[in-house]
């Protein structure tokens, strides 16, 4: 934990994928993740035990979560339960989200 109040500016970063950045904290229970996407930036189709919700914080992403493809842009948001195969995929530059991951993941750390 970084404490009570986070600036994702100052966290570490991290490429999760080509185009793709990853700036992670946790709590005891609770994992956030910001990731920004740059043009053309994909997070390719993949599936894990934890839970993950999340929110698009700037410009706009597609998502497909199971057999289903939807646009997301800024204020919306995705609940994905354990073990769903999703995948997201850049719209606009600088496309921006918060995952929320229960329990942590730990090959984010």
């Amino acid at each position: 934990m970084v404490g009570y109040f986070i600036d994702p500016a100052l966290l570490p970063g991290k490429a999760l994928a080509p185009g793709v950045e990853l700036k992670v904290t946790w709590g005891q229970h609770l994992m956030l993740s910001f990731v920004r996407l740059g043009a053309g930036g994909v997070v390719p189709a993949h599936s894990h035990p934890h839970e993950q919700g999340g929110v698009c914080l700037e410009g706009a992403m597609e998502f497909t979560i199971g057999a289903e493809t939807r646009v997301v842009r800024r204020g919306e948001g995705w609940m994905i339960p354990g073990g769903v195969t999703h995948s997201v995929r850049a719209l606009e530059d600088g496309a921006t989200a918060l995952d929320i991951f229960y329990p942590h993941r730990e090959d984010y750390k």
